[in-house]
């Protein structure tokens, strides 16, 4: 594991920490997509199969469980526990858009026709763009809290250093998986958009506050 890798991972690990601290100390799921949270449990699901059939490391069976529960229990908060707080009216966009291209793109482009590797292939594709529904009700929305902005600011970041771990992996390896690659860039280019607003709204609003009088 290089540098890149670890600080890629522990990007997506602060992700899912920063939501889930939002929503247990606002007691309020308010600007969060429930649709976004439910694809990446499938993403993780369909991805960590492998977790009791192949041993890696500890470190790698230990962030796989925690990916899996903390996104099972951010839905859990969002549907059942805070299910008071949640705009289901703007969280709207048709996730079977994107669940249906991803699985025969899987079907169509993957490294071995079978089951495991299908299963693993759809979840790289789905993961590319399960962040739809919460660009969507951010810009149905026309705002986002400065938690929800350090979110998906975190997932970004975790998007571009693995770039860079795929890129070292190469050179160092002579390792290249194009489907990952493909996919990841996809993904970090979903976030460019919302990478402008995050420092021309975010960053600047609070150096503005700090401004003295």
């Amino acid at each position: 594991m290089n540098i890149f890798r670890l600080l890629g991972d522990l990007s997506h690990l602060a992700a899912i920490l920063i939501l889930l601290w939002k929503m247990w100390m606002s007691r309020s799921v308010s600007g969060i997509s429930a649709r976004s949270q439910i694809l990446y449990f499938i993403v993780f699901v369909t991805r960590y199969l492998d977790l009791f059939t192949t041993y890696i490391s500890a470190y790698n069976s230990l962030m796989k469980l925690i990916f899996l529960s903390a996104t099972a229990f951010t839905i859990y908060l969002m549907l059942v526990k805070f299910r008071s707080t949640y705009e289901k009216e703007s969280d709207s966009f048709r996730i079977e858009f994107l669940l249906l291209p991803t699985a025969c793109l899987a079907l169509i482009f993957n490294h071995n026709f079978d089951a495991t590797e299908i299963l693993w292939t759809f979840s790289i594709y789905l993961e590319a763009v399960a962040i739809f529904p919460q660009l969507f009700m951010l810009q149905k929305t026309g705002s986002a809290e400065t938690i929800t902005a350090h979110y998906l600011f975190a997932l970004g970041i975790y998007r571009g250093l693995y770039i860079l771990n795929w890129v070292m992996r190469y050179y160092q390896e002579d390792f290249f998986d194009p489907i990952a690659v493909l996919a990841g860039i996809v993904q970090t280019v979903l976030y460019a958009d919302f990478f402008y607003v995050y420092f021309t709204r975010v960053v600047s609003a609070r150096k503005n506050m700090e401004l003295p009088i």
